[in-house]
Order: C-alpha cells, then structure tokens, then sequence
C-alpha cells in the first residue's frame, strides 16, 4: 500500500538577523541555500513539496523552481506556525515532515529515514545529542549545571501522522510554537527521537553561510 508523504518547508521569515537579503536566497556556489534544501528532498520518498513562503520572494521562487515538478508554492503566515498552517490546509496526505528551508545540508538518506519511521511512530523529530556542557543562568549567575546526558538538539525535520499534527495546529491556532513538535507534547503526544547530523545547521547569520559553504564545497566535489 502506498502512502502519501509531503514536506512543508517554512520559508516566510524575513532574515532580520542575516542582513538586508532574504538568507534563502544567498547564493553558496551559484546555488541559493533554499534550492539546496528543496534538491534533498526532490530526491526522496516524499510525494510534493509544499513551500511556505514571504510573499515578498514568491516571484523568485517560483522561478528557482519553474521546473520542479514537486514543488507548490503558497505564501505564509505571519509566523512559523501560521505558515505551518498554511500549508497542511494546502495538502492532503498520510504522513507529512516539516522542514526549515534554512537548513541546507540536510541529506536525503535522513529525509527517507524520517519517512520510515514515521510510518511506525506517528510523531518524531530529527535531533543529536547535546555536547556541550549547559549551565543554567539567573542574572549573570551560574545557578547550577545541567546533566547533559538526557539532552538532545532539536532539528528538522519533524514527521508526523498528517491528521494528528493537523488537529494539534487547529487545537492550538493563535500561539506562536516555533517548533511542531512541541505542539504534541504540549497535547500530552508522544514524540520520538531520530538521530540527525551535526552538519544539519540552520542558517540564520552570514558566520552560518560561511561554514555551509565549507561543508557543501566538501560534499559536492
């Protein structure tokens, strides 16, 4: 039996902490970053590719992706979540990831494993272990140190039962989660781990496009 599986990727925010250009559309070796991520999953199991997108870059994108047949194009909302929104509204599917469009060295080999597990868990998200030491802070101050070994790093994509993480975002319509996941576990869901990839960065500052270049300069050659 063949289940349907899209992917929303949220690309309605306005990059304030990049600069004056939209980061989606910064250029890493003659490819913008947003191109790079949608590649990823055109080459998986994923059946269409929903992009949620700052009305402000719709025309550019939809030139970028003219010829991808996967891909949809609609305008976002006024925040993460709302965007998220919008685009289960635009889909009709079994299971469906959600993925940031600032995350360009996501790998295909993870997207598909996203897909297989989902099957089986109904709700997971991509994550790695915390490496570094965290301490806890209060006005300046060291409070205490946090046991590092039950702490994971969330990225994306999340991959959810299409009907259950649809019904958290009507539940929960108006917040502002930046995160879907926990939206579930905000419902009393259960959420499962699927181990990422520290090179999974998310894009937010030019420091971050720097060290994609790196990576994606490695990776393509």
């Amino acid at each position: 039996m063949h289940f349907k599986v899209n992917a929303i990727i949220p690309a309605g925010g306005t990059s304030s902490r990049f600069g004056n250009k939209n980061k989606l559309l910064e250029k890493i070796n003659g490819k913008e970053v947003i191109k790079y991520t949608v590649e990823a999953f055109e080459a998986s199991d994923i059946d269409e590719i929903i992009i949620c997108a700052n009305k402000t870059i719709i025309e550019e994108l939809n030139r970028i992706f003219q010829n991808s047949s996967k891909v949809k194009i609609i305008e976002g909302g006024q925040s993460r979540q709302a965007s998220v929104f919008n685009g289960l509204q635009a889909c009709e599917c079994d299971y469906v990831l959600i993925h940031d469009g600032a995350r360009p060295m996501i790998s295909t080999d993870l997207v598909n494993r996203a897909i297989e597990m989902v099957k089986d868990k109904k709700a997971l998200t991509v994550a790695t272990k915390t490496i570094d030491t965290i301490k806890e802070v209060v006005d300046g101050k060291i409070i205490r140190t946090i046991d590092r070994s039950k702490l994971y790093n969330t990225q994306t994509p999340q991959a959810f039962e299409y009907k259950l993480i649809k019904q958290a975002h009507e539940k929960l319509y108006g917040q502002n989660f930046t995160d879907d996941a926990g939206m579930l576990e905000e419902l009393g869901e259960t959420v499962y781990i699927l181990d990422g990839s520290y090179k999974n960065i998310k894009i937010t500052t030019q420091n971050d496009i720097d060290i994609a270049k790196v990576y994606l300069d490695k990776y393509n050659n």
